[in-house]
């Protein structure tokens, strides 16, 4: 697939505008869905229904997927067309200091929601858990998955 990609790239970057490779290489861009990912995000975050659970802050873990609302950054090279990853994770860091929830859904909500609007993303996956909560279970928790997906992307591994 990766040879295909470079191809249609190279079809569309060498072609004179308006020619049939040039809308060759226009339609292959409008067609796939670049996904930017953080994995394994931990925080900190008053969170439960119980009493003791929004005493103390427990340990969370997120994992995100972002569709990027345009293939510019991938067709230009150019860092002021990328989604910047340190203010995606700013934005949630800021969300978990200013709002409290009771459950994880309404969290993975608010966080999907929050990308979705300040960062135009046409779709979003969030996976929220809470770690070591359960007995004899590593972590519990939801995945959630808004807007429009285009195509299937990576699992970012």
């Amino acid at each position: 697939m990766h040879t295909i990609m470079m191809a249609y790239y190279v079809l569309y970057k060498n072609s004179v505008k308006n020619t049939v490779l040039y809308r060759i290489g226009v339609f292959y861009f409008l067609l796939i869905m670049d996904i930017i990912f953080l994995r394994n995000f931990r925080a900190k975050t008053r969170i439960g229904i119980y009493p003791w659970e929004r005493k103390v802050a427990q340990t969370i873990q997120l994992d995100l997927e972002i569709a990027l609302p345009n293939k510019r950054a991938a067709i230009n090279d150019c860092i002021e067309d990328a989604m910047d990853y340190a203010q995606i994770a700013q934005s949630i860091h800021v969300i978990l200091a200013e709002h409290n929830f009771s459950l994880l859904e309404a969290l993975a909500e608010h966080i999907a929601q929050t990308i979705m609007l300040q960062y135009e993303a046409p779709w979003v996956k969030v996976s929220v858990a809470k770690l070591g909560i359960v007995r004899d279970v590593e972590k519990i928790g939801i995945c959630i998955e808004r807007g429009i997906r285009e195509k299937i992307g990576c699992n970012g591994e």
